[in-house]
């Protein structure tokens, strides 16, 4: 049976790898740390590398996703469809009000939303509002199913302050298949503070949703290594990249300054942003919204789930290319090879306007507040990543593995002791970033966060700070935002429970 705060039962699923695939990764995961033969790592070398650099001619207009009002109510109709993604090519494709991808939903702070999420879609799905702090029953995990012709109607209050966050479907075991699809989009809140920078959508505020693709020569979505396949640990690495669901994208500018929503939408890729002429560019918010004080970068690494806002400054009538450049990833050179990290993209072409208009210069103080909470938690909570298991166990749909208080603030202590990439995303919180491998975060990463890159080989530190909705029958989500990751079980469950005490131990559920 299904209801309020229970994952249903999918045919086909099971709550653990099978036993094929646990030797596979096994095996995938041995070829990380010791270097193979001569020819099987020439083979696996020249097949890892991807990029595009020098191949795209820049010919489509960047799609730039409608708006909607949530606090009006809004309505969201998962779909089939087909897309021009590639030239001469349809692809079908899935999306929300569209064939591809979905609205822009927004909303400001102290708002009543409310959103009706009618899935006309062949499967069961579900809609997560990724970085929201609202009640878990409107969350939209694997704990919110949403069946073929049912309409989902949560409502909740927006209580946080600006910051881009975005949806997407988080049903388990087929999370990464429907994401590649296409369904997700941006959820935008508004605060006070939102119109001291550029805030004109889709003239000087721009969003760019950045996801990799494979597609077949007959125009498909290639979903072959959506999962696990030969080598690759991570999941799926594509080497077509769509921005708004876009192919070779540019964007036209009209003013002197633009700010960027940067969205790492991706099933596993790691991108590292940075222009192709190495301007720097001013970073003022993380995931959870606006830094204090704005910080000028050259290069910005988000993996999937992560998010970041950049202030950019152009010239009259230049064109640049915004570029992902190889990221760092931690372990070996053949973690390195095969997660992503050689690869460099162009991601699209700005085109500055012959006359910019006048642009305001960022102020030198964006917000007040955010700073890095104190602990409130003695003890601090280790988090061991494995091969796709959390502190050696893969979810159970049954077991809540944490409880917490309401507002508190816990020291998090993630361990990524393998040769595997991996990040983590807590719903229902936020958090600082307080040390990589016991040194001080980069200026980049020094913001307010929901999701965390942790490199191969590699431990971070985090303050997370709990919401305050009351639930001890209803858990939140943390996990692997790898997405094949997570749908082999690398999630945990928690509930947020009274200032009474802890609850005592229960199936969830029950």
């Amino acid at each position: 049976m299904s209801g309020p705060g229970r994952i249903p039962s999918v045919p086909g699923m099971t709550t653990t790898p099978t036993r094929r695939a646990v030797l596979r990764w096994g095996a995938a995961a041995a070829a990380l740390v010791v270097v193979p033969s001569a020819g099987l790592a020439g083979f696996v070398w020249a097949d890892a590398g991807r990029g595009n650099v020098g191949t795209l001619r820049f010919r489509n207009r960047l799609p730039i996703p409608p708006q909607l009002d949530a606090s009006t109510g809004a309505a969201l109709t998962l779909r089939s469809g087909e897309s021009g993604l590639l030239p001469g090519r349809s692809t079908p494709t899935w999306g929300a009000n569209g064939a591809i991808l979905g609205p822009t939903l927004r909303a400001r702070r102290g708002a009543r939303v409310s959103v009706a999420v009618t899935n006309r879609l062949p499967e069961t799905t579900s809609l997560h509002w990724h970085g929201m702090h609202l009640p878990a029953v409107a969350d939209g995990g694997p704990h919110q199913p949403i069946a073929p012709g049912a309409t989902w109607r949560p409502t909740w209050t927006v209580e946080q302050r600006a910051a881009t966050l975005w949806y997407h479907p988080h049903l388990h075991r087929t999370t990464a298949r429907h994401v590649y699809r296409g369904v997700a989009g941006l959820f935008l809140v508004d605060d006070e503070y939102s119109d001291t920078l550029p805030h004109d959508y889709g003239v000087d505020d721009v969003p760019l949703i950045v996801q990799d693709r494979n597609v077949t020569r007959d125009g498909r979505l290639d979903e072959a290594n959506l999962g696990f396949g030969g080598l690759a640990t991570t999941g799926l690495l594509g080497d077509t990249i769509l921005v708004n669901g876009g192919y070779d994208p540019y964007v036209d500018v009209v003013t002197r300054r633009v700010r960027f929503r940067l969205v790492n939408g991706s099933n596993a890729r790691v991108y590292s942003f940075g222009f192709a002429d190495h301007r720097a560019v001013t970073l003022v918010a993380t995931d959870a919204g606006w830094l204090e004080t704005p910080v000028r970068c050259t290069r910005l690494r988000l993996s999937p789930g992560e998010r970041a806002e950049i202030v950019v400054e152009f010239e009259p009538g230049e064109r640049v290319v915004l570029r992902s450049w190889p990221p760092e990833l931690g372990g070996n050179v053949l973690t390195q090879r095969l997660a992503g990290g050689d690869d460099t993209f162009d991601v699209v072409q700005v085109r500055a306007a012959a006359t910019l208009r006048p642009s305001p210069a960022v102020p030198e103080r964006l917000t007040t507040g955010v700073r890095r909470p104190a602990i409130t938690v003695a003890e601090p909570f280790r988090l061991e990543l494995g091969e796709f298991h959390l502190n050696g166990a893969v979810l159970e749909h049954g077991r809540i593995d944490r409880r917490v208080a309401p507002g508190s603030v816990e020291r998090w202590e993630i361990r990524n002791p393998g040769q595997n990439v991996h990040n983590v995303h807590v719903h229902g919180a936020s958090f600082h970033l307080l040390d990589r491998d016991g040194a001080a975060p980069p200026e980049t990463e020094r913001g307010e966060k929901d999701t965390v890159f942790v490199p191969a080989d590699s431990t971070v530190t985090l303050a997370v700070r709990y919401g305050t909705h009351v639930d001890a029958r209803t858990p939140y989500m943390y996990h692997c935002h790898l997405l094949a990751h997570e749908d082999a079980g690398m999630m945990g469950q928690y509930v947020v429970v009274g200032s009474g005490g802890v609850a005592p131990a229960h199936r969830h559920g029950e």
